[in-house]
Formats: structure tokens, C-alpha cells, sequence
């Protein structure tokens, strides 16, 4: 099995729910004392909408998740591990809530 360093957990939200996504994310960085990301308000990186990026540590991944699914108020929340595969991370390993959406997987090409 590879090694995992850590979770993103990925909020993801438009203009007309930018602030439920901040008080959901801002929420969960204070229950659980984890390192919050910038509210982006364009598309960044593999990611179609606009997002904010909660790092998580492997041993409170599963507590986290599960308080994100009761608290997530309709946002789509894409989630991920960090094996140093970030093509694997952000395909084969992922878990969606919500919309599944299709991510720019090929700024990951090795090409």
C-alpha cells in the first residue's frame, strides 16, 4: 500500500454559494483546528469550479469526512489522498459528495 501524508478535502461553491462554503469551511478549520486554503474565485488547478482546500491529517481524515457529510448544505465536495501520485490521487483514489464532476486531469500528464 502507499503511503499517504495527508487529505484535501475540496469545498467547491460559486458566486451564489461562496458564503455557505465559507462558513462550512471556516466551521470545520475551527472544530477540528486543520489548515485552511484561499476562497478561490476562478478555476484553480484540476478543479472546475471555484474551491477552497482543507488539509487534513490521515488520522482525522475519517472524523472530518463524516462531519462533512452532515454538514456539507448542498456544496459538491471532492476529497483526495496526497500519495505523490497526483493522477491516481485525483482519479482512482478520490471520494465525491454531491455533483460528480469532471476534473482537468491533464495538467497531471507526465507528457
Amino acid at each position: 500500500m502507499q503511503e499517504i501524508k495527508d487529505f484535501h478535502i475540496h469545498l467547491y461553491y460559486d458566486e451564489s454559494t461562496i458564503n455557505i462554503a465559507k462558513e462550512v469551511g471556516l466551521k470545520a478549520q475551527s472544530e477540528f483546528d486543520i489548515s485552511i486554503g484561499r476562497f478561490h474565485e476562478k478555476n484553480v488547478g484540476p478543479h472546475p469550479r471555484w474551491s477552497v482546500q482543507l488539509s487534513i491529517p490521515t488520522d482525522k481524515f475519517g472524523e472530518i469526512l463524516a462531519w462533512v457529510s452532515l454538514n456539507r448544505k448542498g456544496l459538491t465536495i471532492f476529497s483526495h489522498p496526497n500519495t505523490g501520485d497526483d493522477l491516481l490521487d485525483h482519479t482512482e483514489h478520490s471520494i465525491w459528495m454531491g455533483e460528480l464532476l469532471e476534473l482537468n486531469t491533464k495538467i497531471f500528464s507526465k507528457d
